[in-house]
């Protein structure tokens, strides 16, 4: 699916509050199309996976998706399996083809302990959820938080390896979603932004934001990012009952006032400073929207901030 420029600028220029109206209930249709799926499957499983690249909303959604579920009488519980990641150990973490640790691996994760906790919450038993901290490196199993599911309730794992086949093998009756950013925006048949450009954009924002990253940071690490969900992520979307598309007609207008500065910025000595070029040029050709304009519960403020959820 590709957007039209013409139209998004259109619709800008002539009623700008009720095309981000009309967008989020596109987004909050596909939201509740997921309920639906995963509901028709509770009878099977209360597990549901949700995967996706990195800057794909994927926290967001399975938010959002709890809040449906919720809404229909079903107790949601969202986990977030970044806290499954092992405490890292240098001489045993997997690598990148230049030598550096490959966090994007999925040998990171803690697999045997994931499917210890799927076929235990199936069972309706208790189980611990670790808490994975970042700025040591560690999991910490002392400061986990305890989950056991009822009838009628539910477990979303969102992560980025979700779907892979050694966490979602043995797991054939879990529900699947698997979520990106993926529509282009054309100008006529001319390819004026990428849906992967969104992505990159939403990371670089939050990255800037909310993590103390730099924008020449993020571009140096998008390319084993991308590597990684080449590798270890998209080989494994066709895996999912659902393909939910994350993008929002509206965002490139909104992230234009976030991202341009900071893309600007970077010095010309970069070396992708071609690619930054190419991004810079496409952000040209969108008319503006105030971020202010922007819902507080929509998927964008994951990125931008000022939302109405919290992430951790």
């Amino acid at each position: 699916m590709a957007y039209q420029l013409q139209e998004i600028n259109r619709r800008i220029k002539t009623d700008v509050t009720e095309f981000l109206e009309e967008c989020d209930q596109a987004y909050a249709q596909r939201v509740s199309l997921a309920a639906d799926r995963i509901l028709s499957n509770l009878d099977k499983s209360p597990v549901v996976l949700l995967s996706g690249p990195s800057g794909s909303g994927k926290t967001t959604t399975a938010m959002k998706i709890a809040e449906e579920l919720q809404r229909r009488g079903v107790n949601t519980h969202a986990v977030a399996m970044d806290n499954y990641f092992k405490s890292l150990n240098r001489k045993t973490a997997p690598r990148t083809p230049e030598g550096d640790i490959d966090y994007e691996s999925p040998q990171c994760l803690d697999m045997e302990l994931l499917d210890q906790h799927f076929a235990a919450l199936s069972r309706g038993e208790e189980i611990i959820i670790p808490k994975f901290e970042f700025a040591r490196q560690m999991r910490n199993d002392a400061r986990g938080t305890p989950l056991k599911l009822g009838k009628n309730e539910i477990a979303i794992f969102e992560g980025i390896h979700a779907l892979n086949d050694d966490i979602a093998g043995p797991h054939p009756e879990a529900a699947k979603l698997y979520i990106s950013a993926r529509s282009n925006v054309n100008d006529g048949a001319a390819l004026r932004f990428k849906g992967t450009w969104m992505r990159l954009t939403r990371r670089a924002v939050r990255d800037y934001s909310f993590r103390g990253t730099g924008v020449a940071d993020t571009l140096e690490m998008w390319a084993n990012v991308r590597r990684g969900e080449k590798l270890y992520i998209s080989p494994y979307k066709n895996r999912a009952d659902i393909i939910f598309d994350s993008s929002l007609p509206y965002e490139v207008s909104v992230m234009k006032n976030f991202a341009l500065p900071l893309l600007q910025a970077v010095p010309e000595e970069n070396t992708r400073r071609g690619e930054l070029l190419e991004l810079i040029e496409a952000f040209q050709w969108f008319e503006p929207i105030d971020p202010e304009l922007v819902p507080v519960d929509s998927l964008l403020r994951e990125f931008i901030g000022g939302g109405s959820y919290k992430y951790h």
